[in-house]
């Protein structure tokens, strides 16, 4: 996938920008500056051609601020990987020392840099954008990135600049989603998977703030990881940005296949780590969970085995899920992790033959049949499997309604004991036969 960076000092419109040329709310966008501190990849299409597009954090040059030396690093991060670069001002101030030390950077490179002269949204403001040329690149473009005015043409000439390629693109891969709480090492999870600082890592709560997606590729298998911002619970006197960073990403495991939930192993498992898996169990999506920081836990032999039955007590009545103990700083299991993640993909997506269940849970409903209604005999006859995402059964039966939770749980666990469905939520459905 071709690459587009977006850089530029703070404020300027760099994430309202990204917003347009994706078609989509993605980016946080705030009128305070720095909200956008890591990295941020989307694709998008223009003319039949699909490329990413990279939000970066404003660059500001020599500041003591961990953020912005940060912010710092991830550009040029960026800067490295883009096969072209928007540079993205501000007509309403025009150019700022800012902007000129981004350029002094900027000409460091040889590769393709257009000028964005961002909120030229009258006739005056697009005159004004002339000012930018005197920066010393060939091409500016006057563009208003909440209004959509320019960029059209801005990307016309990105597509033109993009280098040509043949390789087909495939967006059909597993998402597996690193979901937790604030500061329990969901980045640092990443950065020791992917082997690059791809995320901003510091011991200062909520740092990520946007959903970072990786590319990736193991156990000769291709996949997305994603990186959200931290869950963290309600308060009343919450920031509205820690609110949508907590909606974006309540979003991501919507839109995932599979949440590696991250616990902070010297906190413990807490009552908004079981919001998380509540939430992704409701969601149907696969579930792996796992004990970061294990290397600074005190243990003995009987250690682990007291965790994992402490955790499945906590998340009961869903228990059927694999539980690891790793550190991410010392990169212990977290191989292991991702191979637990793509076996739970893979048993959420296998289907039973039809003839295979019948064979078998019928056998088992003979065995154990459910309680009589008004002394007449509750018959369950025949099952099937639904052609949705997440595994989903059918049992038809004369009296559907009498069939109550109890035993749909003796179903789903003799459905477990069966079949392989570790880490992955079932539904069970009566229906009238």
């Amino acid at each position: 996938m071709k690459t587009v960076a977006i850089v530029g000092r703070p404020n300027v419109g760099k994430s309202t920008l990204f917003n347009r040329l994706i078609g989509e709310r993605k980016a946080i966008v705030d009128d305070v500056s720095g909200v956008t501190r890591d990295r941020q990849y989307e694709e998008a299409v223009w003319n039949g051609q699909q490329f990413s597009v990279v939000d970066t954090g404003g660059y500001v040059g020599n500041s003591d601020d961990i953020f912005e030396k940060e912010i710092v690093k991830q550009v040029n991060i960026a800067l490295e990987e883009a096969d072209v670069i928007m540079f993205i001002c501000d007509v309403a101030t025009g150019i700022t020392d800012l902007d000129e030390a981004f350029a002094n950077l900027l000409r460091k490179t040889e590769k393709p840099i257009l000028v964005v002269a961002n909120k030229s949204d009258n006739s005056e403001r697009m005159l004004e954008a002339n000012e930018f040329y005197s920066l010393g690149f060939e091409e500016v473009f006057p563009v208003s990135s909440v209004g959509g005015y320019g960029t059209g043409d801005l990307l016309d000439r990105v597509v033109e600049l993009l280098p040509k390629t043949d390789t087909e693109i495939t967006s059909d891969l597993p998402k597996i989603a690193i979901v937790g709480q604030p500061n329990a090492g969901k980045s640092s999870l990443l950065n020791s998977l992917i082997g690059e600082e791809r995320t901003i890592v510091s011991d200062i709560a909520g740092t990520t703030r946007d959903s970072i997606h990786t590319h990736y590729n193991l156990f000769d298998k291709e996949f997305i990881l994603i990186d959200t911002a931290g869950l963290k619970k309600k308060r009343k006197d919450k920031e509205e940005l820690q609110f949508y960073s907590e909606i974006r990403a309540v979003k991501v495991v919507e839109d995932c296949d599979i949440i590696m939930l991250v616990i902070d192993a010297e906190v413990g498992i807490t009552a908004q780590d079981i919001n998380i898996f509540s939430l992704a169990e409701r969601k149907g999506k696969g579930i792996v969970v796992l004990m970061n920081k294990w290397d600074l836990v005190e243990k003995d032999t009987h250690t682990v085995k007291k965790w994992t039955e402490a955790i499945k007590k906590k998340v009961e009545p869903f228990t059927d899920v694999p539980i690891l103990f790793i550190s991410a700083t010392e990169k212990q299991r977290i191989h292991k992790a991702l191979e637990l993640a793509l076996e739970v993909y893979d048993r959420r997506a296998q289907k039973i033959p039809t003839s295979k269940l019948n064979d078998i849970m019928l056998e088992e409903i003979q065995r154990n049949p459910p309680p009589n209604y008004r002394g007449l005999p509750v018959s369950i006859k025949f099952a099937t499997q639904l052609p949705v995402v997440v595994p989903s059964f059918t049992f038809f039966a004369n009296h559907p309604d009498e069939v109550k939770n109890p035993y749909k749980h003796f179903i789903e666990n003799k459905m477990r004991k069966h079949f392989d469905f570790t880490g992955v939520p079932l539904r069970i459905f009566i229906r009238k036969k």
